[in-house]
């Protein structure tokens, strides 16, 4: 496993690059409009340090998030989904967004804290029973 980044959401990004990069001094490694989903990823990170990354995530219909609202997830790249999510199923912990696509889910903490599991290199083969899994609860 290989912590990957901490997901906050922004309201003004123009305002949080500065914040961000200007005075706090992080590098903008990557940006990625997503036009379908009216959402922009930017992700920073230490100088010299890019093993842990903070990202950035403008929903460009956002007015503004209430405290705590803002926070995303962590995220963990892991050798492989499947097995990774059948080994948390096996000790009780719901699958809320199941690897449907071989590459990505999502679980909580016990304090609701989202975590983002996410395929190391390309996605595997899409299999059953994830296929056909539903999301349960949030995530």
């Amino acid at each position: 496993m290989k912590y990957l980044h901490t997901m906050v959401r922004v309201s003004d990004l123009d305002e949080s690059l500065d914040f961000y990069v200007n005075k706090i001094g992080l590098v903008e490694h990557s940006r990625r409009d997503v036009e379908a989903g009216r959402f922009t990823l930017v992700f920073l990170h230490a100088p010299g340090d890019e093993s842990a990354m903070l990202e950035l995530t403008h929903n460009w219909d956002e007015s503004g998030y209430s405290e705590g609202r803002n926070f995303g997830h962590l995220a963990y790249s892991v050798e492989n989904i499947y097995a990774y999510c059948q080994k948390l199923m096996d000790q009780g912990v719901v699958i809320n967004r199941p690897p449907r696509d071989g590459h990505m889910a999502f679980v909580r903490s016990p304090d609701n804290i989202s975590i983002e599991l996410l395929q190391q290199g390309d996605s595997l083969p899409i299999q059953e029973p994830w296929k056909s899994m539903e999301n349960t609860g949030s995530w």
